[in-house]
């Protein structure tokens, strides 16, 4: 970013916002035989919702955009250098808030923890009730750290760098935000702190290479 900050200073949600990058959506839309890119969410949500077949993916360049559905379009289309447990949230399918952890394979591990009763079909959960993207990234976060800790894996990626940066270790705006995501985020502070205590690491990787990606991430 080119500049130092003063993190007792700083309002979260401000800073997180200072970069805006311009993104593209690339989507596919096999129902109806469609398939492009579009230079606003609101141009492909309304292309992808309510169609349960549909695949969609922001990038930073058109590009790459046109790259991915060249490709074929599908979500597990990713270059992964590491082994580890990565974890995701997302908006994309406009049920709610989307939670997904997976192996450096893509392989979804949630089942391993949650009932099944709590699942979808594809190995992910949605959060039954109103709540942020990023109270889902933060949840992601505590079932990607048991996991972790339940199967001695030492890495935990995620392309959220509010979580990873901030919230995880405790450092989160008090005054404004809901008493449900500072309870999580201060159990999260505990669990990453024990993760760590024992030789594990959190790190950040781009949604781009992310095997746990959901295609979108709405703030």
């Amino acid at each position: 970013m080119g500049q130092i900050v003063n993190r007792k200073s700083l309002s979260l949600p401000r800073y997180y916002g200072i970069i805006h990058f311009m993104k593209f959506y690339a989507y596919v839309v096999p129902r109806k035989g469609l398939q492009g890119v579009s230079e606003t969410w609101k141009g492909c949500e309304a292309l992808v919702r309510g169609e349960p077949e549909a695949r969609f993916k922001s990038f930073r360049t058109r590009d790459a955009a046109h790259a991915w559905l060249g490709a074929g379009g599908r979500y597990e289309d990713k270059t992964v250098v590491a082994k580890g447990i990565y974890f995701d949230a997302g908006t994309g399918r406009g049920e709610g808030v989307e939670i997904k952890v997976t192996d450096e394979k893509g392989v979804a591990l949630l089942p391993e923890i949650m009932p099944k009763g709590q699942m979808s079909i594809r190995g992910t959960h949605t959060i039954a009730r109103e709540v942020s993207n990023n109270y889902g990234e933060l949840l992601a976060c505590k079932y990607a750290l048991m996991l972790a800790m339940k199967t001695g894996a030492k890495n935990v990626f995620g392309d959220s760098r509010l979580v990873l940066d901030y919230w995880s270790k405790g450092y989160i705006k008090k005054e404004t935000l809901p008493r449900e995501t500072l309870s999580l985020a201060y159990e999260i502070a505990a669990l990453r702190k024990k993760f760590e205590s024992e030789g594990g690491i959190l790190r950040h990787i781009s949604g781009d290479d992310n095997p746990a990606d959901l295609g979108f991430h709405r703030r």
